[in-house]
C-alpha cells in the first residue's frame, strides 16, 4: 500500500506540473484573472487531484451568493483540498507552506495569501488584505484555529477574523470538514511521510458541510456562534460513521506541540 501512496504522489506532482505549465503559457495571452486561478485550481482537483487520491466527499449544503468569510476547522492537511473542490476562494495559509516545493507554486496562482501566524504585523497586513478582497466581489477562507486540531471538537477559533467581519459587515460563514480514517489527521509533522502515510489507503473518505451565513456587530458572538455551529455539526458527522479514537487525544490542544 506504501507503493499505491508513492504512485499516487508521483501522479499528482505530475498533474500539477502539467497543469502550472499550461496556464503559465496560457496566461502569456491571456489576462490573469482570480475567476481565471479558481478555475484552474478547482478543474485540477476535480480531474486529477480527487481522482488520483481517491477521495470521496459527502457535501451538504453550498456557498452562499455573495462574499463572505468561511470559517472551517483543521483536521487535515487535505482540508483545502477538499473544500476548495466546492468552493471558489483566496486561502488563508500559513507562510510555511510557501516551502512546500510545487505545492507553493500551485497555491500561489490559484489564490492563497501567506502569513506569518507569530508575527503580529503580517497578521493585521493579512485581515486588511482579507477585508479588501471580500470588498472587491470574492470569498476569504480562513482556518482560525490557528493550527491543527486533533480533538472531537474544535481549538479555540481566534478573534480577529470574526472582529473584522462585525466591523465591517462582512458575513460569516462556517465550515464543517472531517475525515473517516485516523490516517487523514495530521499526526507525522514530515510532509512527504504525512501524504504517504494518508493516500496509502485505497480510498480517503470525507465529510464537508457548510453552514449557514452568520452576520453581526459583536466580533465575540460570531466567534462563539461559528465555532458551536462546527462542532455541532462535527458530533453529527462522527455519529455511526468515524474511525478515529478520540478519547486517545483529549486535551492535547493543537497537535504541533506533541510531535
Amino acid at each position: 500500500m506504501i507503493l499505491l501512496s508513492i504512485l499516487r504522489s508521483i501522479l499528482v506532482f505530475i498533474g500539477m506540473i502539467v497543469w502550472i505549465t499550461g496556464y503559465s503559457i496560457k496566461s502569456i495571452f491571456v489576462k490573469t484573472t482570480p475567476e481565471r486561478a479558481f478555475g484552474l485550481r478547482k478543474n485540477w482537483l476535480k480531474y486529477v487531484g480527487h481522482p488520483i487520491m481517491n477521495i470521496d466527499v459527502k457535501v451538504e449544503g453550498s456557498p452562499i451568493n455573495e462574499a463572505a468569510i468561511y470559517v472551517a476547522n483543521h483536521r487535515s492537511f487535505a482540508d483545502p483540498v477538499v473544500i476548495c473542490r466546492y468552493l471558489d476562494a483566496f486561502v488563508i495559509a500559513k507562510a510555511e507552506v510557501a516551502n512546500y516545493p510545487i505545492i507553493s507554486t500551485g497555491a500561489k496562482i490559484t489564490g492563497v495569501i501567506f502569513v506569518k501566524r507569530e508575527n503580529k504585523t503580517s497578521r493585521n497586513a493579512v485581515r486588511d488584505m482579507m477585508i479588501n478582497t471580500i470588498k472587491s466581489g470574492y470569498n476569504v477562507l480562513v482556518f482560525p484555529e490557528g493550527t491543527v486540531g486533533v480533538n472531537k471538537t474544535t481549538l479555540d477559533f481566534r478573534q480577529g477574523t470574526f472582529f473584522e467581519a462585525a466591523a465591517n459587515g462582512v458575513p460569516i460563514v462556517p465550515i464543517a470538514v472531517e475525515f473517516k480514517s485516523e490516517k487523514d489527521l495530521w499526526l507525522i509533522p514530515n510532509f512527504v511521510k504525512l501524504f504517504i502515510n494518508q493516500f496509502s489507503k485505497w480510498r480517503t473518505e470525507a465529510k464537508l458541510s457548510f453552514g449557514p451565513p452568520m452576520r453581526g456587530d459583536d466580533g465575540e458572538k460570531l466567534r462563539a456562534d461559528a465555532q458551536a455551529w462546527v462542532n455541532a455539526k462535527l458530533a453529527e458527522m462522527h455519529e455511526g460513521w468515524t474511525e478515529v479514537d478520540y478519547t486517545k487525544y483529549e486535551g492535547r490542544g493543537p497537535m504541533y506541540k506533541y510531535q
